[in-house]
């Protein structure tokens, strides 16, 4: 399995997890030319929330979390702000959480961590 498809399926496992716990999908891959994409969009309640998806097989290179850097961190403000501009909800509540997702090499779901408000 390629870079490419473990992210894919990392974010569709994410989203499976979301559903599960009454999330509502706004939009997936939410793309802001020159600025980049945020995984996943949902709501649940009066609230907003921006999802950054880490797919990994393990823990080599550290926690999947620690690869949204401070860098990415902005970025995914930014993107969020465009999102909201453009359908008029600016004054919804907001949250930026990641979802870990650890899978075995050939793609078994071995584990999902929802990081509620991690930046």
């Amino acid at each position: 399995m390629n870079r490419v498809e473990l992210g894919k399926l990392g974010e569709r496992l994410a989203l499976e997890y979301l559903q599960s716990k009454g999330y509502k999908t706004l939009t997936l891959n939410y793309r802001v030319s020159r600025l980049g994409e945020i995984d996943i969009i949902v709501s649940r309640e009066d609230k907003i929330c921006f999802i950054e998806v880490k797919t990994r097989t393990g823990n080599t290179f550290g926690t999947p979390a620690e690869a949204v850097t401070w860098k990415k961190q902005n970025t995914i403000r930014k993107i969020a702000q465009c999102f909201l501009k453009s359908h008029g909800a600016t004054n919804n509540m907001v949250q930026f959480d990641v979802i870990e997702v650890i899978v075995t090499k050939n793609g078994c779901l071995k584990s999902i961590n929802h990081l509620q408000e991690a930046f």
